[in-house]
């Protein structure tokens, strides 16, 4: 029963990877695009990676919680995937403000944020989709 929950649950985050893999091709492919507009390449590249581990740990947390009928594992399995997910992006920008000082590249910023709404609609509508499919949810 776990091995073909871990099959569906990998298999509904299929997009997000395929999402990760496009994504990075695509900034490797339009880095002198990007410094143009002042948009270091390698923060996005390392956004990108820190955002993917956070959804993959979120996206676990309420996969999980989709496989319980108790409210409060739940409520808990999704208090944790989002906490986990605050807690990994705002180190992340902390660590990258503190070894940058003032030369912080704002267009990377900015476009991991748009990269942050991009993963977590996916998310949402992927884990929307999947608990549409149970009929206990």
């Amino acid at each position: 029963m776990t091995n073909a929950v871990n099959t569906t649950g990998l298999k509904a985050f299929r997009p997000i990877i395929l999402t990760f893999i496009f994504l990075n091709g695509g900034i490797f492919a339009t880095r002198s695009l990007l410094a143009k507009y002042n948009i270091s390449a390698d923060v996005l590249l390392a956004g990108n990676l820190i955002l993917f581990v956070a959804i993959a740990v979120s996206f676990y947390f309420y996969y999980r919680s989709l496989q319980d009928n108790r409210a409060t594992a739940i409520l808990r399995m999704v208090y944790l995937g989002m906490f986990v997910k605050l807690l990994l992006c705002i180190f992340s920008a902390f660590i990258y403000i503190m070894m940058t000082g003032k030369n912080v590249n704002k267009g990377g910023i900015v476009g991991c944020l748009v990269l942050y709404v991009l993963y977590t609609a996916m998310e949402i509508s992927i884990l929307m989709k999947v608990s549409k499919q149970k009929k206990n949810v």
